[in-house]
């Protein structure tokens, strides 16, 4: 299928020209909320115009679910071979890898249509471009309970660092992961190290868990049961995050969700911001985002 798509019953968007080939639309994605491949191509189509400008320029790591979620799924970072003139790409050497990596660099609508055409049901996005690879420019909170505490528990230590970084006259964003914790990020002015990044998310961190006992800051604790983990381990080189409205493999297909500051309250629950409901969310919480650039521990 290549050129214009019909809209049928709510499917792909009308007037949406593109170059990709689009194969088994009918196949099922999810299997427990039996949506296909055509919704998710026709959602990514309507969240583009907030999606691309975090995917511009900046190295992407794929996660694709051939036989859909539930089957055999694999990460991939090398765009595939064959893949059309259309898909820009970033190369890097990996130390891990002993190799180059071919990145997929997500810069237009056709590329995220070729990707959700692959299966590709999350992206995962670098947290510097491919201009600065090795400077930041997002500061990221992996915020992550573990059993018998709540996605409430959760948001309530959501709060408290959103408290500590305005303190700091730090204006923070908060999304759901899509999973079941959530991302608070800031945007970064040029020039920040990585190792400066880690450490100032690592001391917030640390000062939140003297305050409040089930918040852990290091590492080998973050399974520990009844705990919350502030992770501020994905600020390096190469790590990722869930980019903002990238749907999330669980069976609701919930989506790693922009979030007001005002939605972080008792009652909210990841798998409200799914496919479905967030074709009817009219306002950007993150408007605005690339123009608020901030600095850190300086």
């Amino acid at each position: 299928m290549t050129g214009k798509p019909e809209r049928d019953k709510g499917g792909l968007s009308a007037g949406t020209l593109t170059r990709v080939h689009m194969t088994n639309l009918g196949k099922i994605m999810f299997p427990a909320a039996r949506i296909t491949k055509e919704e998710v191509i026709t959602y990514y189509i309507r969240m583009a115009p907030r999606m691309l400008p975090f995917l511009q320029d900046r190295p992407l790591t794929m996660h694709r679910f051939p036989e859909g979620v539930g089957g055999v799924n694999f990460y991939e970072k090398d765009a595939p071979r064959g893949a059309p003139d259309y898909v820009d790409t970033f190369t890097r050497w990996s130390e891990t890898a002993g190799r180059d990596v071919h990145f997929v660099v997500c810069n237009n609508l056709d590329t995220l249509i070729w990707l959700a055409n692959l299966a590709s049901l999350e992206l995962h996005i670098a947290l510097s471009t491919q201009a600065a690879y090795d400077s930041p420019d997002f500061l990221l909170f992996d915020i992550d309970p573990e059993p018998p505490l709540i996605f409430d528990d959760v948001l309530s230590v959501a709060r408290v660092v959103r408290e500590h970084l305005e303190d700091e006259g730090i204006h923070p964003y908060v999304k759901t992961s899509g999973k079941k914790g959530l991302h608070i990020v800031v945007p970064l002015s040029p020039g920040h190290r990585f190792d400066e990044v880690r450490g100032f998310a690592h001391s917030t961190g640390k000062r939140i868990a003297r305050d409040i006992p089930y918040v852990v800051s290091e590492f080998p604790r973050s399974r520990d049961p009844g705990t919350i983990f502030i992770d501020y381990l994905q600020n390096a080189r190469g790590k990722t995050m869930a980019a903002p409205y990238s749907l999330r493999a669980t069976p609701g297909a919930s989506v790693s969700a922009p979030l007001e500051w005002d939605e972080i309250r008792k009652g909210t629950r990841p798998e409200d911001f799914n496919i479905r409901t967030m074709m009817f969310r009219k306002e950007d919480p993150w408007r605005g985002i690339f123009e608020d650039r901030q600095a850190i521990g300086r």
